[in-house]
């Protein structure tokens, strides 16, 4: 005897009576719990049971099917691969599968379509950007920015080479213009104190 409750099938030569000790079985069916039947074939969320020779084509589809053939002719549709009316047609048969064999046939002359690789771009370090801002800052606000711009720039860049995100070029920016200021800055107190040294070398004679 084999009885259908819910994608459960039991299995034939089993002379326990059909809801005997099933109940706790249906519910944790019910829960997406996977239950321990022996001869029986499990995946997550589901419990199939397969009768020896039975053949696939012959089971009932679940939701999961139908949907999983709707993004297929999605994407054959998208890929130009069937005109509207085909779309259609082939889209409502899905709807309306009861076995493997009926979804079978709606997509059984289209390709099977390898999954896009989508690498994603990474994005601007945020250090860097501020490293340029404090760089260029400091034409307008003094020297209280050449500090940052040097700060931010070194540890941007040190974040870069870890995570591989984009704006070294950024930051290799905010270090030059926080550095060439501090340069200008040490060459600008030299030729200042030799100038004060020398005036006042020349007052003494």
């Amino acid at each position: 005897m084999q009885m259908n409750d819910d994608d459960i099938t039991f299995i034939p030569g089993n002379d326990t009576p059909p809801l005997a000790g099933k109940l706790p079985r249906i519910a944790d069916h019910e829960r997406g719990v996977r239950t321990p039947v022996p001869g029986v074939i499990q995946s997550v969320g589901c419990t199939r049971a397969f009768a020896a020779g039975g053949e696939r084509e012959k089971m009932r589809a679940a939701d999961a099917d139908r949907d999983r053939v709707v993004e297929f002719l999605n994407i054959a549709y998208s890929e130009g691969r069937l005109a509207r009316d085909e779309y259609d047609g082939r889209l409502e048969n899905a709807f309306s599968a009861r076995t493997y064999a009926d979804l079978d046939q709606i997509v059984t002359d289209l390709p099977v379509t390898r999954a896009t690789v989508v690498t994603p771009v990474a994005g601007t370090n945020g250090l860097a950007i501020a490293s340029l801002a404090c760089g260029l800052a400091q034409f307008v606000f003094g020297p209280l920015a050449i500090i940052p711009a040097i700060v931010f720039g070194h540890v941007a860049r040190h974040q870069i080479k870890r995570t591989g995100e984009q704006g070294a070029g950024l930051a290799l920016a905010g270090l030059i213009l926080g550095w060439a200021t501090v340069l200008l800055g040490i060459v600008l107190i030299v030729v200042v104190g030799l100038a004060m040294s020398v005036g006042m070398h020349g007052t003494m004679h």
